[in-house]
């Protein structure tokens, strides 16, 4: 998928079609087979293409417990045209979207399938993934319950680390709800918000305030991945995948910087050296970043090289990271406005694409020719990434 596809034997791949479900609460209307179903359809008919095309299907979730429904991709392969095609399924945590399309690219790069639909998603109504991710005693301290409460600290120790002002946090989560009020898919459309009303609202797990949290949506996202020869068919521009990579590391060891994890400094410098990016807070026009709470959107500017060390919240001081800003950072609204858990990584992997085709809508940063999608997941552990351009990587 590098720039050195050519001489390496890999077969450049695509993004040629892109679909997502209207991301909300609860979907009561629809099963999971009709919620998976809604986003393939929209991909199909973003990239002009029929079931017939496709040669494999590449599905990814969170652990199957938030729904209950064990091997669900079994049940789901009728709703996805994958009868009689092979079906694969991923789960890396919530890392998981990315990685579902990592594998789906690679398949198509190894030339083991010319098309390939990829869909993750989640149904957090029918689950509580608040206390389904909270341990009971010994396995950890009574009432850390859910993701922030494991993260809490970690946000506080980079903020001891670094100097940072305790009002980035809310600069973040007003940036990226005024995002979302531009993309009509994302679920929180909350026109009446103020950087006042961010932080005024309710402190949850010290320092993260309510507003600086992720919802709990009910959604799908979907991608069509292709070959040159596909590509060459598609009638709308394609993004090309010019860099992409996996990494984890274990939950606890000694000597582990939950702050500023090595798998993501490792995960980025990967998907730099095959894009061949030396520079990326110059060479990159937009990241999709997956910030579930507002302050690691600082955090991960510097773990994935946009800033030096301590330096990350003043980007988003600065306004850089503004829609308008030089390096946009969740354009889309991001994860603080959009979180069906499992699809949350493949939609920051889709809007990159949707990025560099030029098809974003209102929430398009002009002239975006490379583009991030990064995903995390677990006890931030997991990482996946993808850049993608405009132009194929050996073109």
């Amino acid at each position: 998928m590098s720039g050195s596809d050519a001489t390496s034997g890999k077969e450049p791949v695509a993004v040629v079609g892109v679909g997502q479900t209207k991301h909300v609460a609860a979907r009561h209307d629809v099963s999971l087979a009709g919620l998976v179903r809604e986003a393939a359809v929209r991909a199909l008919a973003d990239a002009e293409l029929t079931w017939a095309d496709v040669d494999a299907v590449v599905i990814g979730k969170a652990p199957d417990f938030f729904e209950g429904v064990m091997m669900p991709e079994l049940y789901l392969a009728d709703a996805l045209g994958a009868v009689g095609k092979p079906m694969l399924r991923v789960h890396t945590a919530g890392s998981v979207g990315g990685s579902t399309a990592l594998v789906a690219a690679n398949l198509v790069a190894a030339r083991v399938h010319r098309t390939v639909l990829t869909l993750a998603f989640e149904k957090q109504s029918e689950s509580n993934a608040m206390w389904g991710l909270s341990l009971p005693v010994p396995f950890q301290q009574p009432l850390l319950a859910g993701a922030g409460g494991f993260f809490a600290p970690h946000v506080r120790a980079y903020m001891r680390r670094t100097g940072a002002p305790d009002t980035v946090g809310s600069l973040v989560a007003y940036k990226d709800r005024r995002n979302a009020l531009k993309n009509p898919y994302a679920h929180l459309h909350e026109h009446d918000i103020t950087l006042e009303k961010v932080q005024a609202s309710p402190m949850l797990w010290d320092p993260i305030r309510y507003s600086e949290t992720c919802p709990s949506s009910d959604g799908a996202c979907a991608m069509v991945l292709t070959d040159r020869a596909g590509a060459a068919r598609s009638p709308r521009p394609p993004a090309w995948v010019h860099g992409g990579a996996m990494r984890s590391e274990p939950t606890l060891f000694a000597g582990k910087d939950f702050v500023s994890p090595q798998a993501g400094k490792d995960c980025a410098a990967d998907v730099y050296r095959q894009a061949g990016v030396t520079d990326p807070r110059r060479e990159i026009d937009a990241v999709e970043m997956y910030v579930p709470f507002s302050w690691y959107e600082p955090m991960w500017l510097e773990n994935l090289g946009f800033a030096q060390e301590g330096e990350g919240w003043k980007l988003t001081e600065a306004g850089v990271t503004e829609l308008d800003g030089d390096l946009p950072v969740n354009p889309s609204g991001g994860v603080l406005s959009t979180n069906p858990i499992g699809a949350s990584g493949m939609i920051r992997f889709a809007e990159a694409a949707l990025q560099v085709r030029g098809l974003a809508g209102e929430h398009q940063v002009p002239d975006a020719r490379r583009a991030m999608g990064h995903a995390y997941g677990g006890g931030a552990q997991f990482f996946a990434m993808w850049l993608v351009g405009a132009e194929r990587p050996d073109s």
